[in-house]
């Protein structure tokens, strides 16, 4: 009998089923794979090769989230991404790929949250990345590199995705160059050194069309895209964190998370100025105060957020408090507004309540 898709996924991502799916099931992240490639401190990232997949590595993703507003000042949060995940540290041609696609597509208003979900085998050509030109893709759900010859292949991209009663197509263009986090794109998520290689291109200008239930709407905004791979990010007591993509009016930049477990939390972040030049902050430098909490999806989440240090005491308000991905993995995910020392808009998301 043939394992569902989604199944396999969960599988990969949950090694021990005992503790349930849902939001447990990215304490899977914290187990040890030796089969598998551990991100190295001496590993110094190259583009476009790192554009695309690393199939020695457990799991990574392709992670687009933008802030848009509509011509009649309406905000709207659109979120585009492509997991990879593994069964063995290889490619193989057709049916016997070890290698799973998953993505995900979501949009937010102020009164509704659509979200979607698909799944595919690698290996037949129904999903996949290619480094150079770039194209990230499942069916018709796809990113793809429109730069201009000679530019790095996230200059300017194009995202389409579709659900039942949603979708969208946006042009991303960016406007300042790739950010390194952690110590050159070695970025440590633990005390005791799991990591991940990360980076992001947080300085896209975004324009294009949204089709809702009601019709389509322009748009204009900005937009984040994250790369991150690994085989263990975290840390076996770590069971999800709050992760947030901060786009101040001033022109800079703040990527701020904690990972939480029973023992603490553990904070990493980056600092960007408006001209690009990024700063690591080390665990502590960020402090993340729940300030309000809402019944979503059967559990309370915390959708207020105050967050200081690092020069910052700023407060954080969702657009729409019900933006709750409803997939296999559920988590909250959702355009914010910025207020305090600092003013502006972002994204933030929560895993593991």
């Amino acid at each position: 009998m043939r394992v569902s898709l989604s199944l396999l996924f969960l599988l990969l991502a949950t090694p021990a089923l005992g503790q349930g799916a849902g939001g447990q099931g990215f304490a899977g992240l914290g187990a040890e794979v030796p089969e598998f490639a551990l991100p190295d401190p001496t590993t110094r990232l190259e583009f476009p090769r790192d554009h695309g997949p690393h199939p020695a590595f457990r799991i990574e993703w392709w992670y687009l989230t933008a802030n848009l507003t509509g011509p009649d000042g309406t905000d709207y949060g659109i979120q585009w991404t492509l997991f990879r995940s593994a069964l063995a540290p290889e490619m193989r041609e057709g049916w016997d790929s070890p290698q799973i696609w998953m993505a995900h597509a979501g949009l937010t208003t102020p009164t509704a949250h659509h979200s979607a979900e698909r799944f595919a085998r690698d290996g037949i050509g129904q999903a996949g990345v290619v480094a150079k030109p770039f194209a990230a893709w499942l069916d018709d759900w796809q990113m793809i590199g429109t730069a201009t010859e000679g530019a790095d292949q996230f200059d300017r991209v194009r995202i389409t995705a579709r659900g039942p009663d949603f979708a969208y197509d946006l042009d991303a263009k960016a406007e300042g160059a790739l950010v390194l986090h952690g110590d050159q794109g070695f970025s440590v998520k633990a005390g005791g050194g799991q990591a991940s290689h990360y980076y992001s291109q947080p300085f896209y200008r975004m324009s294009g069309t949204l089709i809702l239930p009601d019709g389509p709407v322009t748009v204009t905004g900005t937009g984040w895209l994250d790369r991150e791979w690994s085989s263990q990010p975290l840390d076996g007591d770590q069971t999800g964190w709050d992760w947030f993509a901060l786009t101040f009016d001033d022109g800079s930049r703040l990527m701020a998370a904690q990972v939480r477990s029973d023992s603490g939390t553990f904070s990493i972040g980056t600092s960007i100025a408006a001209d690009g030049t990024a700063e690591a902050l080390p665990d502590g430098a960020l402090r993340f105060t729940p300030l309000e909490t809402a019944g979503v999806a059967g559990r309370e989440i915390p959708v207020r957020w105050r967050i200081e240090g690092a020069g910052l005491d700023v407060q954080i308000e969702p657009v729409n408090t019900e933006s709750w991905m409803d997939t296999t993995f559920a988590y909250w995910e959702g355009p914010i507004r910025i207020s305090g020392s600092h003013s502006g808009r972002g994204y933030l998301e929560m895993t593991g309540y």
